[in-house]
């Protein structure tokens, strides 16, 4: 073939992706203004890096979307679902028809931002930061753990580098040599609000890229033969690439190109009537999309059973070194990986580390990418345990909730929680996290009192759907259970108590302990007490406590180490709402800010102590002191209908 053959080849494979990037700018045009919301200029931006992508580099089986083999193609930028939406019609995924007519409407897969509502959308995005970030998971997968050629390719906003996740991300493709991601940075300079932070300067950009360990290829990002030369080079490259594209918003519409203030606004029928006009209408191109490898044959080894812990009642030992133990036994399932943030000699993941090395990732202190690698890990169909400080969760309380609405199947396990973890002082202790992981949608949250409980729980975890969240103590604390007792989740376990108690006392974790020692003290002085170990928090075993408000005539006194709002004492009210009988919860919880001590020392401090559980078990024999209940020196007394929002008592 002669060189002007080839240039004229090249000149028609040009002139073809033209047309296709054209067929995605009417499109996601046509689908949002159906709509009337939606983010046209954001797409339209993009369209030329996603017809190359598309095209020639991204290597996937549409009709196969769990291929093994199949590339990985995630926005970060979610709010230019109409882009991807657009590639999906362009690709044979959808039809002209579902695009155009559904696109945001009640009941539609294609929503707003994407989820995996859509079997080719591994994880939802939307808030921006992390759509990266969850490439990073997935990418560590391909290349540490299924040894398997496929490529991520990651569509990332300019707006969105300001998110300190996307650096996150980027230190830690760089650490572990992620030579199988690539993020494409549409850099079109506007955000929502006017001019983003460094606007067109790439130099800015490709020295931060570079200083992060990833090699920054820098090209115009509407020019197709240097979108395709960048990417293929990215994908023969020795490390992480991040592809800088300088881009125009609103690209191909003269109207609106480069003009601010049309973020987030979808065109009237006329303008998109101009715009498709000046795109050159409506077309049905079908992409023939470049096909995976063939898969391998699946070369892990068979899980072996796990041998679970076992522990002596009446032992001392930390359930966040059951945490641990449990991990490591479970490590003889070829799916199981951990992950920690830096503190896995606290946490004790570091004993599966030391027993699985090749399957522990190291996130370092960094949170956001710890969450965001664990849901990236279970896209490729493993069971990733993450952990760190219960605190330090609230750093990627974000990337928690998105895991959420992902449906993504992971565990987090947070030590040191509450007041007990004593002389680190109040920016350590967890007291929030129970509140928070109740929250998400479709969690579930335990919080273990002894290691045979831990490892019990830590067991069914592995296996369960959703976002699992498992609550540990620092200090050691005796075994109460025998190893072949039964933690179902949504159970509970009743430690004292008979047919006639006068009081139930309901604990979880570090307070069961406290409860039981404060019941034998109650016993001394003739009050009988039955103590119930609440190790399900979500979801809470309702019937038990329905059970114990027939026994005790309604007085009920929960103690948790955790503050007031949204922890052990709010499920209970909870789910107790709507129970027409005459239920009086006495509520003790940590009120106040605490300090450095031991942890008997702030146990007592903040109300949660024997002593305390003691003083408010005898007020609550006493006659309330008005309908409305009272407030004890030792803690809060409510009605549980009123406090949470049921009917009467």
């Amino acid at each position: 073939m002669t060189m002007e053959a080839e240039r004229t080849l090249r000149e028609e494979e040009l002139a073809g992706l033209a047309e296709l990037a054209a067929q995605l700018r009417v499109d996601a045009i046509r689908c949002s203004t159906r709509a009337g919301s939606g983010h046209p200029t954001s797409s339209l931006s993009a369209a030329d890096l996603l017809a190359v992508l598309i095209s020639r580099h991204l290597r996937y089986h549409w009709t196969d979307p769990r291929g093994r083999t199949n590339d990985h193609l995630i926005f970060s930028k979610g709010h230019a679902s109409p882009l991807l939406y657009a590639v999906f019609k362009a690709v044979g995924a959808i039809t002209d028809q579902e695009l155009v007519e559904t696109y945001r409407q009640f009941g539609s897969r294609l929503q707003g931002h994407p989820t995996p509502a859509l079997p080719w959308v591994d994880v939802a995005t939307g808030s921006l930061g992390q759509g990266l970030p969850a490439g990073v998971g997935i990418a560590l997968a391909g290349r540490y753990l299924d040894h398997l050629p496929f490529h991520v390719w990651v569509l990332c906003g300019d707006s969105e580098m300001a998110e300190g996740s996307i650096w996150e991300a980027l230190d830690k493709a760089g650490h572990y040599g992620l030579r199988n991601l690539t993020a494409i940075v549409d850099i079109n300079r506007f955000g929502q609000r006017g001019p983003t932070e460094l606007e067109w300067d790439l130099d800015t950009y490709r020295r931060r890229v570079e200083a992060f360990g990833c090699q920054a290829l820098v090209i115009d990002g509407h020019d197709l033969a240097a979108i395709d030369e960048a990417l293929g080079r990215a994908r023969q490259a020795t490390g992480p690439t991040v592809v800088l594209a300088r881009t125009v918003k609103g690209k191909g519409v003269p109207e609106v190109e480069n003009q601010p203030g049309w973020h987030g606004k979808p065109f009237k029928p006329d303008l998109a009537e101009r715009a498709v006009a000046a795109l050159g209408g409506v077309r049905q191109i079908r992409v023939a999309a470049p096909r995976p490898e063939p898969a391998p044959p699946a070369s892990a080894p068979a899980a072996e059973p796990p041998t679970m812990p076992r522990y002596d009642k009446g032992a001392e030992v930390a359930t966040r070194n059951a945490y641990g133990d449990a991990l490591r036994a479970l490590g003889s399932r070829p799916d199981v990986v951990a992950l920690d943030g830096e503190v896995s000699d606290s946490t004790r993941a570091d004993k599966f580390g030391e027993a699985y090395p090749d399957r522990f990732f190291e996130m370092f202190i960094s949170e956001q990418q710890l969450v965001a690698a664990a849901v990236g890990l279970q896209v490729r169909g493993y069971r990733p345990f993450a952990a760190t400080f219960a605190a330090f969760f609230s750093r990627a309380y974000d990337f928690v909730r998105m895991a959420g609405i992902s449906r993504a199947d992971i565990a987090l396990s947070g030590s040191h929680s509450g007041v007990e973890i004593g002389a680190d002082g109040p920016s350590q202790m967890g007291l929030e996290d129970l509140a928070a992981m109740r929250a998400v949608q479709g969690s579930t949250v335990l919080y273990p009192s002894d290691a045979v409980s831990c490892a019990a729980l830590v067991a069914q975890m592995v296996d369960r759907k959703g976002v699992n969240y498992l609550r540990t103590t620092r200090g050691k604390y005796p075994v109460l259970y025998a190893n072949e007792d039964a933690f179902p989740v949504g159970g509970s376990k009743l430690l004292r108590g008979g047919g006639d108690d006068d009081i139930a006392l309901i604990g979880a974790g570090v307070t069961v302990h406290n409860c039981l020692a404060a019941a034998d003290e109650l016993a001394r002085e003739g009050i009988k007490a039955r103590v119930i170990d609440l190790y399900s928090i979500k979801p809470l075993d309702r019937d038990r406590l329905v059970d114990a408000v027939r026994a005790t005539g309604g007085r009920l006194l929960v103690v948790e180490d955790h503050y007031p709002e949204g922890g052990v004492g709010s499920a209970v009210l909870e789910s107790l709402a709507d129970l027409a009988e005459p239920v009086r919860v006495t509520h003790l919880a940590v009120r106040g800010l605490p300090t450095s001590g031991t942890p008997i020392q702030l146990m007592d401090q903040a109300g949660i102590g024997v002593s305390a559980i003691v003083a408010a078990a005898r007020a609550a024999e006493a006659p309330a002191t008005d309908a409305a209940g009272a407030v004890s020196p030792a803690g809060a007394r409510v009605d549980a209908a009123s406090a949470a929002g049921g009917g009467p008592r």
